[in-house]
């Protein structure tokens, strides 16, 4: 037994999670994403295995995402930021307003119930994957981003629901820059910046909103599992930088449908999810 788990179902629990991290690493290189949209449902199957209570499952694997994502994100942005394709005006822009949407968000985690986050993902993803498999050139709000106030709403918006997701902000930050012109390859470089300005508080404030909640496992701090973050961060940083070649790599078509049909399968996920 370690932690309470017998050793087992430890190594089963282990050997996923490092997959898991594998293939988030890519995706963050790849999509500019943290690799959240794929660690909080892998995360959470692991903790429903593991027995913890319901009530907390949810926002213990979104708080255990934020905190994976940390090191996940500087080995994305890094990569991208050197290949030039970083709009780090708009980075600057948007910091402030994200925090202060991602410390809204993690204040919410402590009282919101488990369909919360899952409804939020699933409208987000949902959108977001219609958008890049079905939408053309001609789906735009505008030629380029807003400026002053509405710039600053944007930012906010993403640091709030991706505060609830466990996601570095790639899903909703790429979906309203191509909405605004911005191309693909730009949005995902961009969105790479936007998972560290994310991930950081985000944990902090998921560490909190958590703490001394009842159903925890052994492993918790708050609502981000020790256990979690230490098996799945060490592959995540070794494969993040092939997703980044290969972001680079592919064409502006192929990239937005690989990453639409990954977001159909993470939005199919949680609604089944629901109904269980």
């Amino acid at each position: 037994m370690f932690l309470g788990i017998p050793l087992g179902d430890l190594a089963m629990l282990a050997a996923g999670l490092l997959a898991a991290g594998a293939l988030a690493g890519v995706l963050a290189g790849l999509f500019g994403v943290g690799g959240g949209a794929i660690i909080v449902p892998i995360l959470f199957e692991a903790f429903r295995l593991l027995g913890v209570d319901e009530e907390v499952r949810m926002p213990l694997a979104v708080g255990t995402s934020l905190a994976i994502i940390i090191p996940t994100s500087i080995k994305s942005f890094r990569g991208h930021y050197k290949k030039g394709a970083v709009d780090m005006a708009l980075l600057k822009s948007w910091a402030v307003p994200v925090i202060v949407g991602v410390l809204v968000g993690s204040a919410v985690a402590r009282f919101a119930d488990p369909w919360v986050f899952k409804l939020v993902f699933i409208l987000v993803a949902g959108f977001n994957s219609i958008k890049l498999l079905f939408g053309n050139d001609t789906w735009r709000l505008a030629t380029d981003l807003p400026k002053g106030w509405l710039l600053r709403a944007y930012g906010s918006f993403i640091g709030l629901a991706s505060a609830l997701m466990g996601i570095g902000g790639g899903q909703i930050s790429n979906m309203l820059m191509t909405l605004h012109g911005r191309g693909i390859h730009q949005a995902v470089a961009t969105s790479a910046g936007l998972g560290l300005i994310i991930s950081i508080p985000g944990a902090i404030g998921y560490v909190f909103a958590g703490w001394g909640k009842e159903g925890l496992p052994p492993d918790a701090i708050g609502f981000v599992s020790l256990l979690g973050f230490l098996l799945v961060v060490p592959t995540t940083l070794i494969t993040a930088q092939i997703g980044v070649n290969l972001a680079h790599a592919w064409p502006k078509r192929k990239l937005e449908v690989a990453f639409g049909i990954f977001l159909a399968l993470v939005c199919l996920r949680f609604v089944v999810s629901i109904f269980e």
